[in-house]
């Protein structure tokens, strides 16, 4: 009997000595995008949609990069009134990074070599720091992005950038308008 008690007993401790596992959850909170909204310059509070929008991301403008560059594709010939961009993350806190992106309205695909639209092109000049805050064990550290400023470079289609929060910590708040 002393043997079966001693048996129930270890198994008891057994089940209590284990550890939850070590799994980000799939809803936890990680580094946020840039949220950009498209108005009407028109009608300022009315949201209008960029047609065959394309997004580009065309890396950093700082001499001594953090990271490597990122040159890639981020949304391609969409009608849409948002967009999320990716922001590149520093390797320290307050590190001050530039990231440029390429936004082509009317994306013109050239299906045909008679074809002579031109898409408009516009570039918007992307600033701030990041900051490292720890989520958890299991998932390590997401970034959040403050001194967020963002500059209008070149302006053909886009007529005026209003950066509505200075601070991107989740995907949930519009961060910047764009007027066209």
């Amino acid at each position: 009997m002393k043997k079966k008690q001693f048996l129930l007993l270890f198994a008891f401790l057994t089940i209590l000595s284990c550890e939850r596992d070590d799994i980000c959850a799939e809803g936890t909170a990680t580094t946020p995008r840039l949220l950009i909204e498209f108005y009407d310059i028109n009608n300022p509070d009315d949201l209008k949609s960029v047609s065959r929008l394309t997004v580009y991301g065309e890396g950093l403008l700082d001499p001594n990069p953090p990271v490597a560059n990122v040159d890639e594709t981020i949304l391609f010939n969409e009608n849409t009134t948002a967009v999320e961009l990716p922001l590149i993350v520093g390797i320290d806190d307050d590190t001050t990074i530039t990231t440029r992106f390429i936004l082509e309205k009317d994306t013109n695909l050239r299906l045909d070599e008679d074809d002579t639209t031109q898409s408009d092109v516009d570039i918007i000049e992307v600033t701030y720091t990041t900051e490292f805050v720890y989520v958890s064990r299991a998932c390590g550290y997401k970034s959040i992005f403050n001194n967020l400023d963002v500059n209008l470079e070149e302006d053909s289609w886009i007529s005026a950038v209003e950066t509505i929060v200075t601070e991107v910590e989740n995907e949930n708040t519009v961060h910047v308008r764009i007027l066209h």
